[in-house]
């Protein structure tokens, strides 16, 4: 912008905005007052100064004229880089051609040496675990362990406190069930069945174990020694018993064949004690616990 025109009070005021909008000093522009400031009469009437402020002459820089490019000189024998004459594209097309057809000639592959050395390291894991497989034969038979055998000196009772809490419980709870409770100087057993036993074994057994646990309870509380007290429903026991062996095997049998540990769900000391006496005298695999109750689990692992 070579010119400003700018209103102000004052001509000083009008230039000095005038300035500002050019971004130049006073002596480096030339002034004219366009109109007078007038004050009026009381105000009334008054005028605003206007000026036009220009850039001087001599600061105009003269406008530089474009500079010819130098033509380049065509070297025989070297393409030109023009319309006119051939494109590296063809260049690059006829080079991509030449690649084209050495690279179509026979060549002899070579197998890098880590693929070569991964590729036997395959087949050795192949050959090792087919070996593993030819020994161990999963459809072994195995001896049952006898973990809960009933002494032979039981006899039937209602007057012991564990069937009358029972009894009282399955009453409160309005359950319809058969209770019949058999007893020694050490054991108490409880079997019961009914159409509502399933209430009573619960998830799992969960229910049934904490029924065991109170009667355990009701049992040693006025007692020297220690009473065992035994629920079972519905002869949930037994088939909670083959249900754990079978798992056991099944798993055992897992471990021998990848020799990776494995870690089963968290179980009462009891169920544990089955898992361990089932696979005590497997061989390739050995059993321990780990964790806290009632989150303690059982870990198979394998045996070199």
């Amino acid at each position: 912008m070579d010119y400003s025109e700018k209103w102000g009070d004052s001509i000083e005021a009008a230039v000095r905005l005038a300035l500002i909008d050019l971004k130049l000093t006073e002596d480096q522009v030339n002034v004219t007052v366009l109109e007078e400031p007038s004050k009026g009469f009381f105000g009334i009437g008054s005028k605003l100064a206007k000026v036009r402020v220009e850039k001087k002459p001599e600061l105009e820089q003269p406008k530089e004229e474009p500079k010819e490019e130098p033509k380049k000189e065509v070297i025989p024998g070297r393409f030109e880089n023009t319309t006119s004459s051939r494109n590296k594209y063809d260049f690059r097309r006829e080079a991509k051609k030449e690649t084209k057809k050495e690279s179509n000639e026979p060549k002899e592959f070579k197998e890098p040496r880590e693929r070569r050395e991964h590729r036997g390291d395959r087949r050795d894991h192949r050959e090792r675990k087919d070996h593993r497989d030819k020994e161990f034969k999963p459809s072994q038979n195995y001896e049952r362990p006898v973990l809960r055998e009933r002494p032979s000196d039981l006899t039937e009772t209602e007057d012991h406190p564990v069937f009358l809490f029972l009894k009282e419980v399955a009453e409160d709870m309005g359950l319809t069930l058969t209770i019949k409770a058999f007893v020694n100087a050490e054991n108490v057993y409880i079997d019961i069945n009914g159409k509502d036993s399933g209430t009573i074994i619960g998830k799992r057994g969960q229910t049934l174990d904490a029924i065991q646990y109170l009667c355990s309870l009701v049992a040693n509380k006025n007692s020297e020694s220690y009473i065992r007290v035994v629920i079972d429903a519905e002869n949930y026991r037994a088939k909670r018993e083959r249900t754990l062996e079978q798992l056991a095997n099944r798993l055992a049998d897992k471990v021998r064949k990848t020799g990776r540990s494995v870690r089963l769900e968290p179980m009462n000391p009891y169920e544990r004690k089955v898992i361990h006496a089932t696979l005590q005298n497997r061989n390739g695999v050995t059993t321990r616990s780990e964790g806290e109750e009632p989150y303690r689990r059982v870990i198979i692992e394998s045996v070199r």
